[in-house]
């Protein structure tokens, strides 16, 4: 289950919310173009300067690609369109809260922000199961804004594992 970071009673603060809710929709659109090519619906923009600079979705079904996870796909474009591994001053906005790969990659680029959605439990590394962000033995930390339109990426996520669910337990009936 994903959760509203409202639910947990860590909302971001309403001004932080305003300044991010528009890149925050297009990831929101990226998702739901996630959802029509049967992928899960997560989605992710790069922003530098108040440009977006990259974006993409999941793409792991379709690539047959356990990394191609959407933030870090949007990472790869930006740094090639950077001409640069570093993404100094860029921020990552995600739909969902990035899993342990996608936060190294973040340490890794140098990005400076990672604004996300809704968390997930279940492989949240940026303060839902540890937060690879701020830790302390790592060369890089970098700030973190935790949900922002949390509410309709997790309604996202979860019309898709419904419905995911509906037509798996469909194929389970028709076969017996």
């Amino acid at each position: 289950m994903f959760f509203d970071r409202a639910e947990m009673d860590q909302s971001p603060d309403p001004d932080a919310t305003l300044l991010h809710a528009p890149f925050m929709g297009a990831a929101l659109r990226l998702a739901e173009q996630a959802v029509a090519l049967g992928e899960v619906p997560v989605g992710a923009v790069v922003v530098r300067d108040q440009q977006i600079i990259a974006a993409a979705h999941n793409r792991r079904e379709l690539d047959a690609d356990p990394t191609a996870h959407a933030e870090l796909l949007a990472m790869r474009q930006a740094a090639h369109r950077l001409g640069d591994w570093r993404l100094e001053g860029c921020t990552v906005y995600v739909t969902l809260e990035p899993c342990p790969m996608c936060a190294g990659a973040m340490v890794l680029s140098r990005i400076e922000r990672c604004v996300y959605g809704c968390a997930d439990p279940k492989g949240g590394y940026l303060g839902t199961l540890a937060d690879l962000s701020q830790q302390p033995g790592l060369n890089h930390r970098f700030d973190v804004v935790a949900g922002v339109r949390a509410d309709e990426a997790s309604s996202q996520l979860r019309s898709f594992f419904r419905a995911l669910r509906a037509r798996r337990a469909a194929k389970r009936v028709k076969r017996d």
